[in-house]
């Protein structure tokens, strides 16, 4: 059948999510594993959430609405935009797909950085644009060196804030300058998965720069701090025109039932998720300390999750920590052969890595 595929996605290399807790403790034979890979929330929903999840389970026999009406009208109350400037996905990621699918032609361009979430490069070679990646610079987005790579047939640029792997993120300022340098008829994706977790004061207020620049599309996730990665569900702000082009090409029923109940119960319960992200700022500042004891560099993040350079490579230390039921996430895919990428658990989650990474170095 290979020689059916078209020639661009035989030439992509797959994306290679985490292992689930359930396999890894198959495989290996233990009782117990903790997962730190794949920057979840260590905290299940809400109990008002759950609840919605329960009330919605009894109609996933009909169709979810196609235009997710109660939490789009829920969301634009919130952002305070207009509801027919919002978009809605299967994930952050779909929206990625989606812009692409919509935006860019074969032999097109994309600007992205290196390294990135692995999507953007993913998703833009399937739809046969070439993709320039800018290396990053002291694990930071070189939103000059990205302004100088677009070119006439650049069509889209990916910048993740915060970013995932580096856990960076880029200022106001930053942005708005890199915005002024690039031309309006290039679409500028800005990809807040993490977005709750970033409280810098100058963090960018990007809908504030969305009013302004029409080339703007900004998603966000309720799969990270609101803890619905199962059910895959995230959004997107952007002009009336941008959320009109995707809409073409979106799939009709693209977020399941579920997902919406779940989502708009989130948005219903907001004092549970500030209480969560205070949580997880503490366990981070737990684990810096915990790493400073050890000697081990690391770079502070914007994100629920930390890079910790092992000194060493490191395949054979994340197959190490695997046999002693920690799944972290091995860096070395995206060119870090040292470091390793964790997520922030729960305190005994924590404790038990910091324990368990002192034995295995």
């Amino acid at each position: 059948m290979r020689t059916l595929a078209k020639k661009r996605i035989l030439a992509i290399e797959p994306y290679r999510p985490g292992k689930p807790i359930e396999e890894v403790k198959r495989e290996l034979g233990l009782r117990q594993a903790i997962k730190l890979a794949s920057n979840e929330s260590p905290y299940g929903p809400s109990p008002k959430v759950r609840k919605a999840i329960v009330r919605a389970a009894k109609t996933v026999n009909r169709y979810p609405d196609g235009g997710c009406f109660y939490l789009r009208q829920a969301l634009s109350r919130r952002l305070k935009v207009p509801a027919d400037q919002l978009l809605f996905g299967n994930g952050s990621d779909e929206l990625i797909v989606q812009a692409l699918r919509a935006f860019v032609e074969p032999g097109e361009e994309g600007v992205i950085a290196r390294p990135s979430f692995l999507i953007y490069n993913i998703a833009a070679r399937i739809e046969g644009a070439k993709v320039r990646a800018v290396p990053l610079k002291d694990m930071r987005y070189d939103l000059k060196g990205m302004a100088q790579a677009v070119t006439r047939r650049t069509k889209i640029v990916f910048i993740g804030n915060p970013d995932n792997p580096a856990g960076t993120y880029v200022t106001h300022k930053e942005l708005a300058g890199f915005l002024k340098k690039v031309s309006r008829k290039v679409l500028v994706f800005i990809d807040e998965a993490y977005y709750e977790f970033a409280v810098e004061r100058d963090y960018p207020d990007t809908l504030k720069l969305l009013k302004t620049h029409k080339n703007l599309i900004i998603t966000r996730t309720f799969s990270k701090m609101y803890g619905l990665a199962g059910l895959r569900i995230g959004y997107g702000i952007a002009s009336r025109e941008v959320v009109d082009i995707i809409n073409r090409i979106r799939e009709p029923f693209n977020v399941n039932a579920v997902a919406q109940a779940a989502a708009l119960a989130c948005l219903q319960d907001e004092a549970y998720y500030r209480r969560i992200a205070r949580r997880i700022a503490r366990q981070k500042e737990f684990l810096y300390c915990g790493l400073q004891k050890l000697g081990l560099r690391f770079r502070k993040s914007s994100t629920n999750f930390i890079l910790i350079d092992t000194k060493k490579q490191s395949t054979p230390v994340v197959q190490q920590l695997l046999r002693k039921g920690i799944i972290v996430r091995d860096m070395s895919f995206w060119g870090l052969n040292t470091v390793i990428r964790v997520t922030v658990g729960v305190p005994a989650e924590n404790r038990k890595l910091l324990r368990v990474i002192k034995d295995v170095l």
